[in-house]
């Protein structure tokens, strides 16, 4: 996993958004890797992390919603800096952007940490 974190940085633009997903955690008497072990990978490489089950549609959307929402921010802020001193208002770029991530305060601006899990 590291070394395909390395080439993945190294590849691509800085501003990339990772997540670890573990999938299947509908079957966890055949985990080869224990959750704490993931979790604290991810957290060490400022990934987000979440379980994933498809066959139970445990957490798909959530990390979907996750990663589109994450995308959104750096596009968002970096719209932002493009344009320093532009009438935003006016901005065709930002105009009626909203992003609702179901199950998430509207108000919070989502996940601030590096790492988000959900069982």
């Amino acid at each position: 996993m590291a070394r395909w974190l390395e080439e993945l940085r190294g590849h691509a633009d800085k501003n990339i958004v990772i997540m670890l997903i573990a999938n299947k955690c509908d079957l966890g008497s055949l985990r080869a890797v224990p959750v704490e072990d993931a979790q604290e990978f991810a957290e060490r490489e400022n990934l987000f992390f979440m379980e994933t089950s498809a066959l139970q549609s445990t957490n798909v959307e959530g990390a979907f919603m996750t990663v589109l929402t994450e995308i959104y921010k750096i596009i968002s802020k970096n719209t932002l800096i493009a344009a320093p001193g532009a009438d935003y208002g006016k901005s065709q770029s930002l105009k009626g952007t909203r992003i609702v991530v179901p199950g998430q305060d509207s108000d919070s601006g989502g996940n601030s940490g590096g790492c988000c899990m959900s069982s």
